[in-house]
């Protein structure tokens, strides 16, 4: 009996699709357990990520916890020691370099010298500080040690800093501006006065002592209005 056109496209669609679903079969037999294996560790790994997050913030939140216990007994000018060797060893690098200011200051309180500077040495050496952590390490470092310090070693020691718009200018500035005096540089101290006087960055009260410099040393100018530049006069 021949079969119409209806019945044969039929027949022919259910011919394909049983071919298919051995295909399927097939397919699903040779590689399942792999495509089971990948989602597995797709979801341990997702799992893992989820777990480390969640670990770090939990530490975290310890570390800053830790720190405010220390900042407290820093305020009754006391080192804990317990808790800054316990942020030393568990702290991220924010928080360790944090511990070490802190120590470096209370060592500097007790006149301590010594401790202050080798503890600042020891953030400029760590390559995981962060660049603030040590931009202010040098900066206390250099004033600790700046009356024993030749004026030139002062003025490249502080040279990253010392210059318009960064936002330790207004004290590192000063710093170099001094060891400029010292070196009998009265041109270059003026000029660094007077940049000072003219940066909104630096603080109100070293800008007035600033200008004051630079009017005794006749380096003064006015303010720049917006979109101009301050000229300096030639000397």
């Amino acid at each position: 009996m021949a079969l119409t056109p209806h019945q044969n496209e039929a027949l022919l669609r259910e011919i394909d699709d049983a071919v298919r679903q051995d295909d399927l079969l097939s397919f699903w037999q040779t590689y399942g357990r792999v495509i089971i294996a990948a989602v597995v560790l797709g979801l341990a790994a997702f799992g893992g990520w989820l777990y480390w997050q969640h670990h770090q913030t939990q530490v975290a939140e310890a570390n800053g916890e830790q720190f405010a216990r220390l900042m407290s007994a820093a305020q009754r000018a006391t080192l804990d020691e317990d808790i800054y060797k316990q942020i030393m060893a568990e702290g991220g690098p924010g928080y360790r370099a944090q511990a070490e200011l802190v120590k470096a200051a209370m060592a500097s309180g007790r006149d301590d010298k010594k401790t202050a500077i080798a503890t600042f040495d020891a953030i400029l050496a760590d390559a995981e500080a962060p660049q603030p952590a040590k931009d202010a390490a040098l900066l206390r470092r250099t004033a600790l040690a700046f009356d024993d310090m030749k004026p030139q070693d002062v003025i490249a020691a502080l040279k990253p800093l010392a210059v318009p718009g960064n936002p330790w200018f207004g004290s590192a500035g000063e710093l170099t501006a001094i060891a400029h005096l010292k070196a009998g540089q009265r041109e270059q101290a003026g000029k660094i006065f007077n940049d000072m006087t003219n940066d909104p960055l630096v603080p109100e009260s070293i800008k007035l002592r600033a200008g004051q410099m630079a009017s005794m040393l006749g380096s003064a100018t006015p303010a720049p209005e917006s979109g101009q530049t301050a000229q300096t006069p030639a000397s």
